[in-house]
């Protein structure tokens, strides 16, 4: 049984488990969901599975990436979560949805849960944000959920841009300041 995390007023933020490999193969097999990602789609159901049994950032850090389930229904409807990059000593934020659960709130709703969760359970001081230079969809939810440019990059071969936020700039967006 996956283990909950965090609720929002709409939303379940769960880890993912094998159990969850539809899921995952399917948000994946949508080009336009993968876009901007530099990942493939899973060439099958097992491949997403397998994937999802050798995902050790819970057990290594305590977060990841987590599922986003509606609470009304119950249904996986994306993935949002954080992200531990060693060799950089950095953590970021990154979110999928399906298409048909974009423009809803939910990347923003389950994106400020996670920033929460990680300013404020894990002490982390900066978190990021990395978006191709193209996916302004991705950008605006990052700049509603407080983080600000910090430098261009190029990720996966694209040019993009690198947006942070610190604890202390969440921590005022949050009291409204």
């Amino acid at each position: 049984m996956a283990r909950n995390v965090a609720d929002t007023p709409r939303l379940r933020l769960r880890e993912l488990s094998p159990d969850d490999a539809q899921f995952a193969y399917e948000l994946n097999q949508d080009p336009e969901v993968i876009r901007y990602t530099g990942d493939g789609p899973f060439g099958s159901i097992e491949e997403a599975g397998d994937f999802l049994r050798a995902y050790d950032h819970y057990a290594r850090y305590g977060f990841g990436r987590w599922g986003v389930e509606s609470k009304e229904t119950g249904e996986l409807l994306g993935w949002c979560g954080l992200k531990y990059t060693a060799d950089v000593n950095e953590y970021d934020l990154g979110f999928r949805f399906f298409r048909r659960n974009w423009n809803k709130g939910y990347a923003t709703e389950s994106a400020m849960k996670s920033l929460e969760i990680g300013f404020n359970q894990f002490q982390m001081t900066e978190i990021l944000g990395r978006v191709a230079r193209d996916n302004h969809a991705s950008r605006r939810v990052l700049e509603k959920v407080g983080m600000t440019f910090l430098r261009n990059d190029v990720c996966h071969d694209e040019d993009a841009f690198i947006l942070s936020i610190n604890g202390d700039s969440f921590r005022k967006l949050q009291c409204g300041l």
